[in-house]
C-alpha cells in the first residue's frame, strides 16, 4: 500500500500536461497489446490514476475561469469552451 500511496503522491505533483502525455503513452501501449497481463494491469492502474488527476486539474480550471468571469461582473453563466454560437 505504500508503494501505491507514493505513486499517488506523486501524480499529484505532475502538471495536466505531463499527466496527460504520460496518459497518451499509455494508452499507446495497451492499445499495441505487448507485455505481461501484469503489466497490462499495472498500466492500467497508472492510467486511471491519471485519469482522475487529470479530470481535477480540469474542473480546477474551470472553477478558476468561472470566478475570473463573475469576478469581472459579465457572468450570466457558463458554457462549454467548445461550444458553437
Amino acid at each position: 500500500m505504500a508503494v501505491r500511496a507514493e505513486r499517488e503522491a506523486e501524480i499529484q505533483t505532475m502538471s495536466f500536461e505531463e499527466a496527460l502525455a504520460e496518459l497518451e503513452a499509455i494508452v499507446g501501449a495497451l492499445e499495441a497489446g505487448k507485455g505481461s497481463l501484469e503489466d497490462a494491469i499495472r498500466a492500467y492502474e497508472r492510467g486511471d490514476a491519471l485519469r482522475r488527476h487529470c479530470a481535477a486539474k480540469l474542473a480546477e480550471a474551470q472553477a478558476k475561469v468561472s470566478r475570473i468571469v463573475e469576478a469581472a461582473g459579465t457572468a450570466t453563466g457558463t458554457e462549454p469552451l467548445d461550444s458553437e454560437p
